[in-house]
């Protein structure tokens, strides 16, 4: 069993903060765990936008707090996500996310992340893995 509070994994190599400045993330279970998944808690910063493209993983998130607006750029399709608000990304969507109030949520990604991954020019997650673990792998 694992027990953690996002209290401790302040400011320990778990805590990720983006290059762009655009968020910060919690990485509460990480593919090191060997459970499947991993799950976040992240924070966007109000004012801010981040286009993103999973590519590599199916992302689902829930919104706790704060405003944002999701555009699926396939579509072209808006939506406000607030409290209470569910999206996933099980087409591996290529979306905006333009922050109007602090924007935090919790994310899960199978496959798992590592804890290093930080969006590339393409809003991509390079697709990681740790030794001995490889994508997908739920043992």
């Amino acid at each position: 069993m694992i027990v953690r509070t996002f209290d401790e994994l302040e400011n320990t190599e778990r805590h990720v903060r983006a290059a762009s400045g655009t968020w910060e993330s919690k990485r509460i279970v990480l593919a090191r765990e060997r459970v499947g998944f991993s799950l976040h808690e992240t924070v966007l910063y109000a004012g801010t936008e981040t286009s993103m493209w999973y590519a590599h993983h199916v992302e689902a998130v829930v919104c706790t707090a704060g405003e944002a607006e999701l555009t699926d750029l396939e579509t072209g399709r808006s939506y406000t996500i607030v409290p209470g608000t569910m999206y996933l990304l099980d087409g591996h969507e290529r979306h905006t996310l333009k922050v109007k109030r602090d924007f935090r949520c919790l994310c899960v990604f199978n496959p798992p992340v590592t804890g290093r991954e930080d969006h590339d020019e393409n809003g991509v997650y390079p697709l990681l893995t740790e030794p001995g673990v490889t994508a997908g792998d739920d043992a």
